[in-house]
């Protein structure tokens, strides 16, 4: 059986999808945009101060279902513009261990949601 992971603390989705689903002790994320979930706004003030909001919000629901960044086997960043990958890798890289970081790609695309610049997804394990 498969549980929902939700949190207040995270964006709340905004199509048919869930924060994450937690399976057996897998627990897959979907990709996080930054929306800053109190107020509800885009954190767009530089790729830093958004990549730093993206990854707040995955911690939130990391938090929600019991984990931290030591659980994460696999991120996937989706990113606009590959001449930021390395301002976006410094506070990426600043969440993990490098000794245990999870496996990584990171891929240019043509557009995201709500044309932000970055989005991460995830998969963690217990």
């Amino acid at each position: 059986m498969k549980k929902i992971i939700f949190t207040e603390n995270a964006p709340a989705p905004i199509g048919p999808y869930n924060q994450a689903v937690l399976k057996g002790n897998t627990l897959y994320a979907s990709g996080q945009i930054a929306i800053n979930p109190v107020t509800g706004t885009l954190v767009l003030d530089s790729i830093e101060a958004e990549t730093e909001q993206v990854m707040q919000n995955m911690k939130a629901v990391l938090e929600a279902a019991g984990m931290t960044f030591e659980n994460i086997v696999k991120t996937t960043i989706f990113i606009m513009d590959m001449t930021d990958f390395g301002k976006i890798n410094t506070v990426y890289g600043s969440y993990f261990n490098e000794q245990t970081a999870p496996a990584r790609e990171t891929v240019q695309v043509a557009c995201l949601p709500k044309n932000v610049n970055i989005e991460i997804s995830m998969i963690a394990i217990l």
